[in-house]
């Protein structure tokens, strides 16, 4: 028999049943639990895979580790090959589950943004009856989208069917993309399609490449009626430039899900910039059932394919990045 360990902390019983049933198809026994403590370590050699978002710093404790699922899609914390008790030791990610979540939260923000609710918001927390503002709409906007993976297309297909112009995809190298994108660029075409946005999109991972690609000299290439949302990592946007911009109305006004650092301190200027609308990074988390399916189901996938020593489908390249 071989054992996998999964720290369970959004399962089901119905997940539970998914995965044991196929794990033990394939051999393997599950152990569910909530932190490494909760397996003796006398036991934990024997195990080879482990699913969820267990602590790096309790990797080593398992000698025979040779697979690593990340329930979630981010995984920065999980590169450095010293926390392994072996530099093979495969790494995924469940990059694929959050598109739909974390897509309708963009289209949320965008809407709330430019139907001004940021301002009705304060006005009703001052009990105060606002005036009717001029307004936008997503119908006729051109949208840039920074990520043309899961969660970038998934939102590109949702403002293309609400309307939106033009949407333009922005990835590391220029290739084709779903259909939804009218056009694609790379990080070098960037500049030139700044003036034209409206909506601005940031799904990025966080790699050397995307660190601080939305620096102060973009944020001012916006015009002063975009608007900004960050979904990826906070690593991506120069807040200050950021806040810099909404004070000075140079920006009608921004979404971040993400940010540095997180938590966000109770005394940080972002709290009280204006049109500004913050999240604590919960646009891609377990909330949503379908996302907790998706997940399952793509762990499910590749117990089958590493039984069969077969290449994960979600396999992720550490030193790469993504």
């Amino acid at each position: 028999m071989r054992y996998i360990a999964v720290f369970d902390h959004f399962l089901t019983e119905a997940h539970r049943r998914q995965i044991t049933e196929t794990a033990g198809n394939c051999g393997f026994s599950v152990t569910y639990c909530t932190k490494v403590g909760d397996i003796p370590a006398e036991e934990r050699g024997k195990y080879e895979v482990l699913y969820g978002n267990p602590q790096p710093a309790d990797f080593r404790a398992f000698p025979n580790l040779k697979w690593v699922c990340l329930s979630s899609a981010g995984f920065n914390q999980y590169v450095d090959d010293d926390i392994y008790p072996s530099p093979d030791v495969i790494l995924s990610n469940s990059s694929g589950a959050y598109g739909l979540t974390i897509s309708e939260h963009i289209l949320m923000a965008a809407l709330m943004l430019l139907r001004r609710m940021p301002v009705y918001f304060r006005a009703a927390a001052e009990h105060r009856w606002q005036a009717a503002m001029p307004i936008r709409s997503l119908s006729g906007s051109r949208i840039t989208v920074l990520g043309t993976g899961d969660i970038g297309t998934a939102f590109a297909r949702r403002a293309k069917a609400l309307g939106a112009a033009h949407i333009t995809g922005v990835r590391r190298t220029i290739r084709p993309a779903d259909p939804a994108f009218d056009d694609v660029t790379d990080f070098a075409g960037l500049n030139d399609v700044l003036p034209r946005t409206d909506i601005l999109v940031s799904a990025l991972p966080h790699t050397p490449e995307t660190a601080g690609v939305l620096s102060r000299e973009r944020i001012n290439r916006l015009p002063a009626h975009a608007i900004l949302i960050n979904v990826g990592r906070g690593t991506a946007v120069d807040q200050q430039a950021l806040m810099d911009a909404l004070n000075e109305n140079r920006l009608a006004g921004a979404a971040l899900d993400v940010m540095v650092p997180e938590p966000l301190p109770s005394d940080h200027p972002l709290w009280t910039t204006p049109n500004l609308i913050l999240t604590p990074h919960m646009s891609g988390n377990m909330s949503l059932g379908e996302t907790c399916d998706i997940d399952v189901d793509m762990f499910c996938a590749d117990v089958e394919r590493f039984a069969r020593g077969l290449t994960l489908a979600h396999a992720v390249d550490r030193k790469r990045g993504y």
